[in-house]
């Protein structure tokens, strides 16, 4: 049994993180959040120590890795914004504690170089949540597109709404400079799963980009992709509708992964566990896309743009 601490556990997608924890058999001893609407901990991990002030959280964790080794803080779990991702990484490699991380694993390229070099110098590791690349039907798709090259090059249409209401965009997920903005909080999965499908990027387009909406185009190694991300309900395909809606259609055909997201970090904590997770290696190709993103400027609606942006 690893004993377990998890910064942001008040947040939104903490309790999928508190569930993999105790469904791989773990203990969660420690939460951090400046939030304490944080009744979830009654459901999994009551006796939980739970901290606002990151100060004695980080001296709870110091205190811990001076006591008996049955006592040390072997993970932590980071589920805090984005913009703290880098330090709370920072903080459990110091306090001798691997890490699982919450995407992106940090927002800026050069935070990514610096905990690989902190990776080497402390001999712990920073574990990403990449969970598509756990879904059944996913892992099922790349394993076609692997035995079965192309002639010539995919055509990718990627399509990915998740409506938000006002609250988004006056949290910390609507302030690029904390979240990295839409393409990179609501993105950087779905970039991930097309580099890992499609290979490595040879060019980027940025052909939209506001609070709401960015889309574009990829030309990655084996395929070409127009792609489209939103928070705007009126881009649901299904009028009113407050549900995420996903497709990726390659050559014409759909690729069904509407359902079968329900344990997918469980499996990703196990991965991570046995140290067959996914790791900055891993991670780098869409937080390099996500940053050219973050950093390009639109050139507006082209002939080749997605669909949706034409509308």
């Amino acid at each position: 049994m690893k004993n377990f601490a998890l910064t942001g556990v008040a947040g939104f997608v903490a309790p999928r993180h508190l569930k993999a924890i105790h469904e791989t058999g773990n203990q969660l001893v420690a939460a951090l959040d400046p939030h304490d609407s944080v009744g979830i901990l009654d459901s999994w991990f009551p006796d939980a120590a739970f901290f606002r002030d990151h100060e004695r959280f980080d001296r709870f964790l110091d205190k811990r890795s001076r006591g008996a080794a049955d006592e040390r803080i072997d993970f932590v779990s980071v589920c805090s914004p984005n913009h703290l991702h880098d330090a709370h990484i920072r903080v459990a490699f110091r306090n001798g504690a691997d890490v699982i991380c919450e995407k992106p694993l940090v927002l800026n390229l050069w935070n990514l170089d610096a905990i690989e070099e902190l990776e080497h110098e402390s001999g712990h590791r920073a574990w990403t949540v990449l969970q598509l690349r756990t879904h059944p039907a996913l892992k099922a798709l790349h394993q076609t597109l692997a035995n079965n090259p192309p002639a010539g090059r995919h055509r990718v249409e990627l399509t990915y709404i998740a409506p938000r209401g006002n609250w988004y965009h006056n949290s910390w997920k609507g302030q690029v400079e904390k979240s990295g903005g839409i393409g990179t909080n609501i993105g950087i999965h779905f970039f991930d799963l097309l580099h890992w499908l499609f290979g490595e990027r040879e060019h980027l387009e940025l052909h939209a980009s506001s609070r709401t909406t960015c889309a574009g185009r990829l030309r990655l190694e084996r395929g070409d992709v127009s792609w489209f991300l939103s928070t705007d309900i009126a881009h649901s395909p299904v009028p009113d509708s407050t549900s995420a809606y996903r497709s990726i259609c390659i050559d014409g055909q759909e690729v069904e992964f509407t359902d079968g997201f329900a344990d997918l970090h469980t499996e990703v904590y196990r991965l991570s566990l046995a140290g067959k997770g996914f790791g900055i290696k891993d991670a780098r190709p869409a937080l390099e896309t996500a940053h050219q993103i973050r950093i390009a400027s639109p050139t507006g609606v082209a002939s080749d743009s997605h669909p949706y942006l034409k509308k």
